[in-house]
């Protein structure tokens, strides 16, 4: 799920500052939720799931396919 997080961020070219301003958190906390020192909360799943277009499934890694059905 954490290199999922970070693929996404990379792949529409944001910066880990410029995704913790949307959650409303600060980048170190953001950068903990990529490297996985930290759980990431079911309602951060929701936003970020939301505003890369894929489920929460897809950034869980249960399934490989990005689309929301």
């Amino acid at each position: 799920m954490y290199k999922r997080i970070r693929d996404l961020r990379e792949d529409n070219d944001l910066t880990q500052k410029e995704i913790a301003k949307f959650l409303n958190c600060s980048q170190q906390v953001y950068s903990n939720y990529e490297l996985g020192q930290r759980d990431i909360p079911t309602d951060i799943l929701i936003k970020l799931s939301k505003f890369y277009n894929v489920s929460v499934d897809y950034i869980l890694g249960l399934t490989n396919n990005s689309k929301l059905k």
